[in-house]
């Protein structure tokens, strides 16, 4: 790797991590029981929080999710969007594992552990709520979020991008059929304005501000350096709304995870599972078809990882708010950030025996775009 894109790779995927990165798992354990923690001693006012939302996308955690991904967001050259259709065996990869694998991989998991080896544990009334929840979680892949993990694993930033609206794009139009056939019903009824309104909220308003500022930040002499100082400065803003919106989705659950704790660790088991299978799947899989290592390090996290806003949404809309199915989505949540941070940390320990296989290219020559912000010095 040249010294240039050295230095830019540093900066902007973050290899030089200060303290509050460096130790970020602590920091989300941390959130996780203080957010548990303040939602049982202060139920009330976490219930009237999570009342402010339209069609049942949550205001509060929507303004986060913005500081959380905008900064991240600032890194893409929407121009170079067509530059991703060289990673398409990243992009069939990822859409065979989260179309074609995971909905069924969960739902034999759900049928296996809650149906049958965990039955004598669980409610005998909500089990077909149970596994009808976990197949709701798997077939809405994960949008805001996968940025996060995209970004802590050193992803091509284009290819995430490109990856995620493709995904939006099926659901909209495969959801709903896919969830139908897997729980046996002839007809769903999903909550489209939902569905319709995370899109906006979550991808195109944070895409759409990201790219206005950053074309203003880039108008002029050194553009790239202001760019480049702005994002240094929104780092520690973007994981603090991260560790902000843990408090808060947790504070909203925190009465349901302390009254049925086994229920909930018997639930996060099939969950487990299928995430390491499904995130495994897509980093082998990529690795077969020799796809560069920041393509296949996104596409097993995008693989792997739920777009938990919509499927609680879902299942609360099918089942009702004290169904089985509305609590095993949100088990899904308690699992999702500690789980991929895990999956994070295994692709970018294996990034070098990964790159050991003849044809798949170095990290030096596919060195992501967004590396060379730092031309100008």
């Amino acid at each position: 790797m040249s010294a240039q894109c050295e230095t830019g790779a540093k900066h902007a995927t973050g290899s030089g991590m200060g303290f509050f990165e460096r130790y970020l798992t602590l920091w989300v354990a941390l959130c996780i029981v203080a957010g548990i923690a303040l939602g049982h001693f202060f139920n009330g006012a976490f219930q009237a929080v999570s009342r402010l939302e339209v069609a049942q996308v949550n205001l509060p955690v929507a303004l986060l999710v913005w500081l959380m991904i905008i900064p991240m967001l600032l890194k893409i050259d929407l121009r170079a969007l067509k530059g991703v259709r060289e990673h398409w065996r990243g992009v069939g990869v990822t859409l065979f594992v989260n179309w074609a694998v995971k909905p069924f991989s969960m739902a034999l998991l759900g049928w296996l552990f809650v149906g049958w080896l965990f039955r004598p544990w669980l409610p005998p009334e909500q089990i077909d709520s149970y596994i009808a929840g976990l197949i709701i979680l798997a077939a809405a892949p994960c949008t805001a979020m996968v940025f996060v993990w995209s970004h802590l694993s050193k992803g091509e930033p284009h290819f995430t991008l490109s990856q995620v609206a493709l995904n939006d794009v099926i659901m909209i139009f495969a959801f709903a059929p896919l969830v139908g056939l897997l729980l046996g019903l002839s007809a769903i009824t999903v909550p489209w304005d939902t569905l319709l309104l995370s899109v906006l909220v979550y991808i195109v308003v944070p895409l759409v501000i990201a790219n206005v500022w950053r074309n203003a930040l880039l108008k002029g002499e050194h553009g790239y350096l202001r760019l480049q100082r702005v994002l240094d400065r929104m780092h520690p803003v973007s994981l603090s709304a991260l560790l902000a919106t843990l408090v808060l989705l947790f504070g909203f659950q925190g009465e349901q995870i302390i009254a049925q704790p086994l229920v909930i660790a018997l639930l996060a088991v099939p969950i487990l599972i299928q995430v390491f299978f499904n995130s495994g799947l897509a980093y082998l899989l990529n690795r077969a078809v020799k796809s560069p290592h920041c393509v296949a390090g996104p596409s097993a996290l995008i693989g792997a990882s739920n777009f938990f806003e919509l499927a609680v949404a879902t299942a609360i809309a099918l089942f009702g708010f004290e169904s089985g199915a509305a609590l095993a989505t949100v088990v899904g949540v308690l699992i999702e950030v500690p789980v991929m941070l895990v999956a994070v940390g295994v692709v970018n320990r294996t990034r070098g025996w990964y790159e050991q296989r003849v044809g798949v290219p170095t990290y030096e020559e596919c060195c992501p775009t967004d590396l060379h912000l730092h031309s100008e010095h």
